[in-house]
């Protein structure tokens, strides 16, 4: 038989002699720890305190505070709220009284003298609810841990990904400010990610001619909007110390889920080594070589 150790009843009765009755019978067929309250507001005083209680047996008839009142003062506080209520009372006086008891958070009823296996029932049956409540939200915490875990590899890999490519990658606002870079752009650049965030593009991109550099810093946000990416444009980058790198460039928009565009992934190719210089071919001569 499950005894229930580990779970909390608090027993509220004005007469000792139901106290030690209900206590008795509980220490027979439950492990529960039992706390007592001769009166309405020290089960309130016992229930918001440190103890962490599970199941409130609660008698109706009481003096100064009764049953329905101490009931309705556990419903409104934030820590006692949940807490199941048990009402016992010597009869149900009317329907208006018991539909009164249910009005104010009790759960069941259960009428004096005691019916011992009717009381032991009705307990073991919410201790089981909770059990399971706590198995499931044990189990749901698992899987909230597991899926978190698993969410944070997946993000450490992109990370991973993005930190070691050897691309250089940007990722701009609407308006062309640079919100995040790569280490391959800061160290093809020669900047730190300080003086990076927040530079326009255009502040470290060059294209070829005006009416080029123009459609970038004019059309280009239109074009993206229509097709979602730009790829294999040639321009160059603007380093710290004023060099050109050749480059070779793609531009990709990320919308929202209303379809607005909230930022662009640049990714461009350093195309230093790719360059081909013009030279002389090895059966030409220059005008100076040649015999007069």
């Amino acid at each position: 038989m499950n005894r229930y150790s580990g779970f909390t009843l608090l027993a509220v009765d004005d007469h000792e002699h139901n106290l030690f009755t209900l206590r008795s019978l509980l220490q027979q067929y439950m492990d529960v720890s039992i706390l007592e309250a001769t009166s309405g507001q020290q089960a309130l005083d016992i229930a918001l305190g440190d103890a962490h209680i599970d199941l409130i047996i609660l008698d109706v008839q009481m003096p100064e505070m009764d049953g329905f009142q101490t009931a309705s003062m556990l419903k409104i506080r934030k820590k006692t709220r949940d807490i199941p209520i048990i009402f016992l009372t010597a009869a149900f006086k009317t329907q208006e009284f018991q539909q009164k008891g249910y009005e104010v958070g009790a759960v069941d009823y259960l009428l004096k003298p005691i019916d011992d296996n009717q009381l032991i029932n009705k307990i073991s049956t919410y201790f089981r609810l909770i059990e399971k409540e706590r198995n499931l939200n044990i189990i749901l915490e698992q899987k909230v841990a597991e899926r978190t875990a698993e969410l944070a590899q997946a993000k450490q890999h992109l990370e991973n990904i993005v930190t070691y490519m050897g691309e250089a990658l940007l990722v701009l606002s609407p308006d062309g400010k640079i919100r995040e870079v790569n280490p391959a752009l800061r160290q093809m650049l020669g900047y730190s990610d300080e003086e990076l965030l927040g530079m326009g593009i255009g502040d470290i991109f060059e294209e070829e001619g005006d009416e080029q550099a123009g459609a970038f810093m004019g059309t280009w946000l239109e074009a993206l909007i229509r097709v979602g990416a730009l790829s294999q444009i040639e321009a160059r980058f603007i380093t710290h110390d004023g060099r050109r790198i050749p480059i070779l460039f793609s531009r990709t928009a990320v919308t929202d889920t209303e379809g607005e565009i909230s930022d662009i992934l640049c990714i461009a190719k350093d195309m230093s080594g790719y360059i081909r210089q013009d030279v002389p071919a090895a059966n030409e001569t220059s005008e100076a070589d040649r015999p007069s």
